[in-house]
């Protein structure tokens, strides 16, 4: 090859993955909006993080030949659906299904796929949750529909599974029997941990409900810093808002 079609390709290239980041781009700027929704209208974040990465052209390449996809573009796009990942990390169990049932509504993203290893845990005791879902890319010449691998997670499957995934590396994924089964135990302890901590905040907020109820309604509110007041002529366009619609 001459330097014209190295350069060449690796514009091609550079075509490709670019896509693959700006599809991540426009579902982390979904999550980022659900995340100040959740804050601004239900006072509280269910997201504790969000981490995203594009597989590199190694990894992809170990996929395509351990899992006997053809080599061409037009393939590997089909068939490797997580060269964008991203992963959300959700307080609670409840949280992961209230993110995932809101990016199920959202009408500009497709989802193709739902695996629910939380309900139906991997033989290794592995939990999350996984979405494939399509979004639409606009860039100035094109438009394409490119895939995510969406991972929702709490603290403690995030916790097990980063672990888990070091021991694996350390052990060039040939961990001992005596490691594997305690690796299984810690994941159903970490189940019991997310069980408990569900109960003990469905407590805490039927206890915030009652104050609310106790001490009576606010009446402002912040947007970015900003100190919104309500008037009772204000509150009673809303109340007409709402009749209308009724």
């Amino acid at each position: 090859m001459d330097l014209k079609q190295i350069s060449q390709l690796k514009t091609r290239a550079m075509r490709f993955f670019i896509m693959y980041k700006f599809a991540i781009d426009e579902v982390s700027t979904k999550i980022d909006i659900l995340r100040q929704e959740f804050q601004y209208i239900y006072g509280y974040n269910p997201i504790e993080r969000v981490t995203s990465r594009v597989k590199t052209p190694q990894s992809i390449l170990n996929k395509v030949r351990r899992k006997g996809i053809e080599i061409s573009l037009p393939s590997i796009k089909e068939n490797v659906r997580d060269i964008a990942g991203i992963r959300i990390v959700c307080s609670f169990i409840s949280d992961i299904y209230k993110i995932k049932d809101t990016l199920e509504n959202q009408a500009d993203l497709e989802v193709v796929e739902c695996k629910d290893y939380i309900k139906n845990p991997k033989e290794n005791g592995y939990r999350s949750l996984h979405l494939i879902v399509k979004v639409p890319v606009i860039t100035s010449d094109r438009e394409e529909k490119v895939y995510v691998e969406i991972q929702l997670r709490t603290i403690a499957m995030d916790f097990w599974a980063n672990l888990e995934h070091k021991l694996y590396y350390k052990y060039n994924y040939e961990v001992p029997e005596r490691l594997l089964n305690e690796l299984k135990e810690a994941a159903d302890l970490a189940a019991e941990l997310d069980q408990k901590m569900e109960k003990i905040n469905c407590e805490i907020n039927h206890y915030k409900e009652v104050s609310v109820k106790a001490n009576g309604k606010a009446e402002e509110f912040f947007i970015n810093s900003q100190r919104f007041i309500l008037s009772l002529d204000f509150l009673k366009l809303m109340l007409k808002t709402d009749e209308t619609h009724d």
